[in-house]
């Protein structure tokens, strides 16, 4: 698993020279509707194990949950199934709020 902090990943979504990462978001709904990095795929950390097959294995995936934890858990537990591209947010949707969006709304 590969780790990328706030400002790489923002700066990675801004580079049209690259192929943008599909940004898997693992919190809870409600945790969502609060804020969320625009273009995220919202699936919850336990519909995974039952979800995963909507996932393509081929893919690219930014992991993104509130501090980095569960992130780091779904994205180690997709490794674990097949898939080659996991990165974690270090820091989740905090640090993004942090260090990118500071008007973002926080929790």
């Amino acid at each position: 698993m590969q780790h990328i902090s706030p400002n790489d990943l923002y700066l990675w979504l801004q580079d049209s020279s690259r192929a943008a990462p599909q940004l898997l978001d693992v919190r809870e709904p409600w945790e969502v509707a609060l804020c969320q990095i625009n273009g995220s795929q919202n699936l919850p950390m336990n519909h995974i194990p039952s979800e995963q097959t909507r996932l393509d294995p081929d893919a690219t995936y930014v992991v993104i949950c509130h501090h980095g934890v569960r992130s780091y858990q779904v994205a180690g537990f997709l490794e674990r199934q097949g898939f080659e591209n996991m990165i974690n947010l270090d820091g989740g949707i905090a640090a993004w709020a942090n260090d990118v969006e500071p008007n973002m709304a926080r929790y």
